[in-house]
């Protein structure tokens, strides 16, 4: 991939975009390439993750656009995430060009299915026809875009990626979004004795999950920012096809077939995060996954509610022989739930806020869940009734008398 390679051909039956791009600075390049609509839109809506949204520098605005004899690649770089997308087409002639990422695709998504010619003109204006569209749009200097980071890879996993994408989807939603604390803004990677740990925390709530690894691997710890793994867990399909995950001092590579995401890492010491979960407790529920989220949904309409945005209302959780109660009450309203769970231990009653509680429930894929309970003013902590590699904490809140 590496080397722009494959061969490529356009089937039949489909509707092909056609682009012709004359370079005239620099090197004055001529570029030319035939490619699928959907193909080249896939590309596109991959890189321009990682497009400066707020910068002072012009060219982070664009896409840098690149092709060898077989192969088109796509950079986009905001100086903390880089994406590189490789796309087969039929390249006629080689060359490179940045043109503004969110106006090119935006024009690509729009215009009709059907034959695009794109061409830079003696203005250096990127002309794109279809039909009875035009567009010209202003082009910058290739050789003014940065290079991606070049990573010497210290420590690196393989891990499918419909499971990458499940450890993010069941950590991401607890990273920290105060910039304060910049550690917490990400999310641990540790790998121990064979496992791959991901963990987030943001000072109010902590989400574990774990798997194991099929190759042998050395023991290394990174902290990915939150945001590139929002934007990895995007790209990443619902497959058994492999990531490749490289880790050097500063810097992650996230590698697949055709694209390839940079990243910096956080610095600092992370959250020693299995001295702060409780081993025991002292009163614990089992509960249809479901139910007990339903009764949160409706319960956060009065705690949440839009009269005092402002301010954040617990709800109160009542544990007894049999039975939870969970009630809300402030100026919109009251609001009392109940359902009839199993039991063990002591009754208990704590203040949690609902939020927290939806986000690990909504997270579960288990039909029934355990939740431990230590004292009203301990952690609480949710994980699924069959399965060991996923634990959510989350501290409680002070109830007023």
């Amino acid at each position: 991939m590496n080397n722009f390679s494959t061969q490529s051909t356009i089937p039949t039956n489909t509707t092909t975009i056609i682009i012709y791009i004359l370079y005239k600075k620099g090197d004055e390049t001529n570029m030319k390439l035939v490619c699928e609509k959907d193909v080249i839109l896939k590309a596109i809506n991959s890189v321009t993750k990682a497009v400066a949204s707020k910068t002072t520098m012009p060219i982070l605005e664009g896409i840098l656009i690149q092709t060898n004899d077989k192969e088109v690649k796509f950079t986009t770089y905001d100086l903390e995430i880089g994406i590189e997308y490789i796309m087969e087409c039929t390249v006629e002639e080689q060359g490179a060009t940045v043109v503004n990422a969110i106006m090119f695709s935006e024009i690509i998504r729009k215009l009709p299915d059907a034959e695009i010619h794109i061409e830079l003109n003696e203005n250096n204006l990127l002309v794109i026809e279809c039909e009875g569209s035009l567009y010209k749009l202003a082009t910058m200097n290739p050789t003014e875009f940065p290079e991606l980071p070049q990573i010497n890879i210290e420590n690196s996993i393989e891990i499918e990626q419909n499971a990458l994408k499940d450890m993010i989807r069941k950590t991401i939603f607890a990273v920290s979004t105060e910039e304060n604390r910049p550690i917490f803004t990400g999310c641990l990677f540790e790998i121990t004795n064979n496992k791959l740990n991901l963990v987030a925390v943001d000072g109010f709530r902590l989400a574990w999950k774990s798997r194991f690894l099929q190759t042998k691997i050395n023991d290394f710890t990174a902290v990915i920012p939150g945001r590139t793994l929002n934007e990895i867990n995007k790209i990443i399909l619902d497959s058994f096809d492999t990531i490749k995950i490289g880790v050097a001092k500063n810097q992650a590579l996230f590698e697949m077939e055709n694209c390839k995401i940079v990243t910096r890492l956080l610095d600092g010491e992370f959250l020693n995060y299995s001295s702060v979960i409780p081993e025991n407790w002292e009163t614990r529920i089992r509960v249809n996954k479901d139910v007990i989220q339903n009764c949160f949904e409706r319960i956060s309409l009065i705690s949440s509610s839009s009269i005092e945005k402002e301010k954040k209302y617990p709800v109160k959780v009542m544990i007894d022989i049999g039975k939870v109660t969970i009630s809300c009450t402030n100026q919109t309203g009251d609001a009392k739930e109940e359902i009839y769970v199993s039991t063990e231990g002591k009754n208990l009653e704590a203040g949690f806020n609902p939020k927290y509680f939806l986000d690990a429930l909504r997270a579960i894929d288990d039909e029934e869940v355990f939740i431990d309970f230590g004292t009203s003013i301990s952690p609480c902590i949710i994980r699924p009734v069959d399965e060991g590699d996923y634990i959510y904490m989350i501290l409680p809140i002070r109830l007023k008398d």
